[in-house]
């Protein structure tokens, strides 16, 4: 089977759904001072980890190293209100996505349910 990555259309897919991301970061009073002012290079790494965690190149690793994503994350504080607010955010993107493109409901269901455990993983406060 294609990885999810190729499955979507590669990196495309990944540039929108961040981006489409990113508006709702970007008014969501509770989200946006946890991120710098100008969105671009954070839109930029996100977009790649999501294509190389799904199965594109291998750039994010390349550019910045592993993940480590709790590590990366640890400066911020993440509860569950940032969690559920992330969430949402990147559950309107993929749903955004589903009514551009032509993304299955399987792969859809993939994504969130990643999206959700890894945003559950960084919560570091009550």
């Amino acid at each position: 089977m294609d990885a999810l990555f190729d499955r979507v259309g590669g990196e495309p897919f990944f540039i929108q759904l961040v981006e489409h991301f990113y508006l709702g970061v970007s008014g969501d009073p509770l989200l946006r001072p946890l991120y710098p002012d100008d969105l671009s290079e954070s839109a930029h790494h996100l977009a790649l980890f999501f294509m190389q965690y799904w199965g594109g190149p291998a750039t994010y690793n390349e550019l910045r190293g592993h993940p480590r994503l709790r590590m990366r994350h640890m400066p911020f504080v993440i509860g569950p209100a940032e969690r559920d607010a992330w969430v949402r955010h990147i559950e309107e993107a993929v749903a955004h996505m589903a009514t551009t493109t032509d993304l299955t409901e399987a792969d859809a269901e993939e994504l969130r349910a990643y999206f959700a455990m890894a945003a559950a993983s960084l919560v570091n406060a009550p």
